[in-house]
């Protein structure tokens, strides 16, 4: 499938009717699942930003307006992400959401702990979707398929109760997301999800849109795209709009997009793009790649591909056991 295919895959995959009742949300399927899920997502990571009130405050409010994906990791903040979404979704909260974390670990054990760690912080028995957290190297892969390594772990919760989906993310070359879906062929794997970049300096770039993306909807593995406005540097370059942005990424046969909103004026940023959200044509898409082209070369603003600044795990080796 080339890129065009995959795009056009979004007409009849992809895109889903809002939901009764709130009419300002689009919901997509979570893979062959059946499960609808928010076509935004709420990132973990910049929920741990303010105090703790604000963000439950902030969480609470992203699903009362209809946002259902809740991004998190083990290790944001410390654990603090994962205990401030935990305490948003008491009362009947928890119910209502798709939730998803992340975990670090490199080994079976490690992996296992993680995992009973981000229940007890998230204040719930499952978790919707358990993710290997920065499939960054070229030998993560391996070490994910390797005996007594994180894919024991994880077959083990799944049969326990304690996952339900199991999926993989990574910000740095799309080629170790390649590789990733070449050792679970090996290994008869099939992913539920993928995690990656998908914006408009991706696209120019070491581009997860251009060589990743096509295979995951060919085998029917949930896109879920991040970093859309690049941590802000997309819209702080002038050239688009963070709306344009957040348009463009739910363009592509994405499942979820995954938006940071740390503020209450991020989220209604993000409620207003999936409201007045109408699908890109190719050439309009076309054109918001050329306004960015320039600013894209080198990867000088997507930082996450091209330093180890956002790298937690090169940061914090024992973190993978």
């Amino acid at each position: 499938m080339n890129r065009r295919e995959a795009i056009g895959a979004l007409a009849s995959a992809s895109l889903a009717m809002a939901a009764p009742g709130n009419s300002d949300m689009i919901y997509r399927e979570f893979g062959p699942t059946g499960i609808k899920v928010s076509a935004i997502g709420l990132g973990g990571s910049h929920i741990g930003n303010p105090e703790e009130k604000e963000g439950i405050r902030l969480v609470r409010t992203a699903i009362d307006r209809g946002i259902t994906f809740m991004d998190n990791c083990w290790d944001y903040h410390n654990g603090k992400s994962e205990i401030v979404m935990g305490k948003a979704l008491r009362d009947g909260y928890r119910q209502k959401v798709f939730l998803m974390t992340k975990f670090d670990g490199r080994t079976k054990a490690a992996t296992a702990q993680q995992i009973d760690e981000s229940l007890k912080r998230l204040q719930t028995d499952h978790i919707d979707l358990m993710q290997f957290h920065e499939n960054i190297r070229l030998e993560d892969p391996d070490r994910f398929f390797a005996a007594n390594g994180p894919h024991e772990a994880l077959m083990e919760a799944k049969k326990a109760g304690k996952i339900r989906f199991i999926g993989f993310t990574g910000h740095k070359d799309p080629m170790v997301h390649l590789r990733m879906l070449e050792l679970a062929a090996q290994n008869h794997f099939h992913f539920d999800s993928a995690q990656m970049p998908l914006n408009l300096l991706d696209a120019h770039f070491r581009s997860f849109e251009k060589n990743v993306m096509p295979k995951l909807v060919q085998q029917k593995i949930a896109v879920l795209g991040m970093k859309p406005l690049a941590e802000g540097e997309i819209p702080r370059s002038g050239v688009v709009t963070a709306t344009e942005c957040l348009h463009y990424a739910l363009s592509l046969p994405t499942t979820v997009v995954i938006n940071g909103c740390e503020t209450m004026e991020r989220l209604e940023q993000a409620l207003e793009a999936a409201r007045t959200f109408k699908p890109l044509s190719g050439a309009q898409m076309a054109a918001l790649r050329g306004k960015t082209r320039e600013v894209a070369m080198t990867g000088r603003l997507e930082k996450f591909k091209t330093s180890n600044i956002f790298d937690g795990t090169a940061k914090n080796p024992q973190w993978m056991g």
